[in-house]
């Protein structure tokens, strides 16, 4: 794992740069961290610099003062500069790295290749997911990070999953476990907190494919459909048995979805530079 820091807010940003080829970041998802995309990384880096960095707060990363959505799609574009990426990027989001995602499209556009939104949505939270959103801060405030995915693993996962892949469950909890009460806390306010970005996906102009577990409860396949109509000449994937993770869950079909739609593109739009 490698390390940065931002020079904006002077924090440690960690993170993972594989392959060689068009750019590909992917952004993880609430509560995990970066971990989450092992298969994908190795699966995407013989034809992709595939670029994976734990959010505020998570994995590696330390926490951010008033950490927002849109401050965390600042952070993905500190560490382009970094990298010294001045092409135009593919970002895949899945869940919250959905919600970062969407906040880079629309503060950075001219850094946007093609977009991935996995098991994501565009809506603000109402009134009973803020509430829901300020019982979970009491309870790890009270009991810690384990609280969390307590609450969270019966819907983060498929039943099918639950049932037959303990292998899957254990990694899911093992890595949301060892996150700090801290960075639990900044997220999930941010969360909570964050706009609705149904206004701005009209405007997004890059190739985008939408991803869902057949089985999401967190984001489901209403608020998938939502995304695919909005956004223009959007593509829908509805992944078969799987929930809300399902990178985790099926990663090869996951695997191969992304990749086929990142091949599609045209080679303009795989390697543009920046304007």
């Amino acid at each position: 794992m490698n390390s940065m820091t931002l020079r904006a807010s002077q924090t440690a940003i960690a993170y993972e740069d594989d392959g060689t080829g068009p750019a590909l970041v992917l952004l993880h998802a609430f509560p995990l961290d970066s971990g989450m995309w092992r298969d994908q990384r190795q699966a995407m880096a013989d034809n992709y610099r595939v670029i994976t960095a734990d959010l505020p707060g998570f994995g590696g990363s330390a926490v951010s003062a008033g950490l927002t959505i849109d401050s965390a799609a600042d952070v993905v574009a500190e560490l382009l500069d970094h990298l010294g990426i001045n092409e135009r990027v593919a970002v895949c989001g899945l869940s919250m790295g959905g919600y970062v995602a969407l906040a880079f499209a629309r503060l950075y556009p001219q850094r946007l290749r093609a977009m991935v939104l996995a098991d994501t949505k565009a809506d603000s939270d109402d009134a009973a997911a803020r509430d829901a959103r300020n019982d979970m801060i009491e309870a790890v405030t009270l009991k810690g990070p384990k609280a969390v995915i307590e609450r969270l693993l019966p819907k983060l996962l498929a039943a099918g999953t639950n049932e037959a892949r303990p292998h899957v469950v254990q990694h899911v909890r093992e890595m949301a476990e060892k996150q700090s009460m801290e960075g639990i806390i900044a997220a999930l306010k941010a969360l909570r907190d964050r706009p609705d970005a149904s206004a701005g996906l009209a405007h997004i102009s890059v190739p985008t494919l939408v991803l869902v577990g057949e089985e999401d409860q967190v984001t489901p396949l209403d608020k998938a459909e939502k995304l695919s109509r909005s956004i223009p000449d959007a593509r829908l994937i509805v992944l078969p048995s799987c929930g809300h993770l399902s990178n985790l869950e099926d990663s090869d079909t996951f695997n191969n979805s992304v990749r086929q739609f990142l091949d599609s593109l045209p080679p303009e739009v795989r390697g543009s530079r920046t304007v």
